[in-house]
Parts: structure tokens; sequence; C-alpha cells
């Protein structure tokens, strides 16, 4: 096993998975800046938003529609105004709301909508609104004031709050964008401080687990990827693996934590076991990911 060392003299290998930690970075910048956002491969090509068609929602609920034919999409808000979008936000509370912006001439926003559907029969505490940005002149001003010129387009919100957003994205990558920006109650704990940091060390300091930091950010690609693997772990080694996670430009102590840590790429991941830190992985690797895991639990891994 690795030598223990203290947090700020801490050493750690590069990946090719990453993006730099600079919080001062635009999450929406170009490819010739520091990029806090990565472009992902964009399975689902996208389509200028239009006007004036009505025919989308019966099409695309069409493939969620039960035996008996009853719809399955009842969780699914449709809004059509700025006045129901707003009322949609607030009533969300501090829970994630996806949006999807869709157009009714678009294919690839009548694809993508029965996978919104299943994840939302699947994910009770996140809220999913679609908006048909050609249906009236209310949805295309809505789609103004939210800068959305293409669709199918996701807009993730939480407390009224954009906080990311994603164009011409397949189910997967859906799938992966809930997970990470809307997972609260899984088994892996959320950190939201040093403080938060320092009691789950004391707090498993004397029973021999091996703690998984994940620290990453909440505009980071990679970050996003490898997070079902994370979410799949702690449930399959919860008996002898704690799963945590924090995301460095969440507050000024979160960022203070990755500047002590050394911490310059996402995702990072930290190796504690009885109070001291053994180790560090930084990529986004699902196998190296495991493998590393194994390697702190003693389990001998040849690459």
């Amino acid at each position: 096993m690795a030598a223990t060392t203290t947090l700020k003299n801490f050493l750690f290998k590069q990946h090719p998975s990453t993006v730099k930690a600079d919080p001062f970075s635009s999450p929406y910048c170009t490819s010739s800046t520091l990029s806090l956002f990565p472009t992902l491969p964009k399975p689902l090509p996208i389509t200028t938003l239009q006007t004036g068609h009505k025919k989308f929602i019966t099409k695309a609920t069409s493939a969620a529609t039960s035996k008996k034919g009853k719809s399955t999409d009842e969780r699914v808000q449709q809004v059509h105004s700025i006045e129901e979008f707003d009322i949609a936000l607030q009533t969300a509370k501090d829970k994630l709301v996806v949006v999807e912006f869709a157009a009714s001439h678009s294919k690839n926003s009548r694809k993508i909508y029965p996978f919104m559907v299943d994840l939302s029969r699947t994910c009770n505490d996140v809220e999913f609104v679609l908006v048909m940005g050609d249906e009236n002149d209310k949805t295309k001003a809505l789609c103004e004031r939210e800068k959305i010129e293409k669709v199918p387009h996701f807009s993730f919100y939480k407390s009224m709050e954009k906080i990311h957003e994603e164009e011409g994205i397949g189910p997967d990558e859906l799938m992966g964008d809930v997970l990470y920006y809307g997972d609260n109650h899984s088994a892996v704990i959320q950190l939201h401080s040093r403080e938060d940091v320092e009691n789950l060390i004391q707090e498993h300091k004397a029973d021999g687990k091996l703690l998984v930091l994940d620290v990453g950010l909440k505009h980071c690609g990679p970050c996003v990827k490898v997070y079902p693997t994370v979410l799949k772990l702690s449930r399959q080694m919860g008996d002898t693996v704690v799963f945590a996670r924090m995301n460095g430009d969440e507050n000024d102590s979160c960022m203070q934590f990755l500047k002590d840590m050394e911490v310059v790429e996402v995702p990072t991941f930290v190796f504690i076991r009885d109070g001291d830190i053994c180790g560090r992985y930084v990529g986004s690797g699902k196998g190296e990911l495991i493998g590393e895991i194994l390697r702190y639990q003693g389990v001998r891994v040849t690459y």
C-alpha cells in the first residue's frame, strides 16, 4: 500500500480525461481557454428553433404510452409561458429541475423525449419540464429569455438558478447529468465544506473502511461521465468502502480545500484509511478507478 502523506505534500499522477480546476474560467468558454465544461460527443444532431408547428406532443408521447392507453409521462410538466415556467422552478424549491426545450419539427427532440419520460418515472426527487419552443409566441419568448437557439436543449436548474446545460445529448449523457446533478439520497455522502470532510474522516478513522473522496466541479464532463460508476460501486462495496463527493466550486470552503489538496484537475479521487491519505487517482477511467480502489483494499491489480 502506498505510504501515507499529509494533505499539502500530496503527489498525484496526470490523466487525459480530466479538466483543469480553474474556478474563474467560464463554464461555457471556447476551446482556447481552460474550460470547466469540456466538449463532449454529441450523438444527436441539433436543430435550429423554428415556429408554427404543434404536433410534437402527440408523436413523442406515443412511445411512452402503456398498453391500456394511459400516458406514462404525467411526471413531465409541459409549460406554455414564462409565467408557468417560473412557477415550476419556484415550486420545485431546491430540487433539481430538468427542462427539455424542444420543437415539433425536430426529429431528435422526439427521439430523446421518451428517455426523459423514463427518467421521470425512476427519479422521484427530480422535476421534469417540457417547453415546446415553437408552440406559440409565449414559448418563443421563453426560449429567447433563456437564450435557446437550437433543440433539443436541456437546462438544469436548482433553486431558480441554471447550473448546467447541454445540446444534442443522447440518453446515456442525459442519465449521467440527472444522476450527477440530482443525486442527494444515495450511498454517496455529499460534502459541502472542509469541516464535513474532517468529520467524515474522524467518523471512519477506526472502522478499517477505505474512504473514497470524489472531488469535482459543477461543470465538468469527465466528472459527470464517471459518476454513475461511483454510484454503482457505492452500492456494491458499502460494507468495506465509504464513498463521498465534493464540488470544489460550490463555496469558498470547498474551493480552499481543493487548493490545500493541490487539486488542479478533476475528477480527483482521494483514498483515505485510518485517518491518513494513502493515495489518489486523477481521471475518469472506470476500469482504472475500480483498479485503484481494489489496490488500496489490498487486492493485487495488473494493468
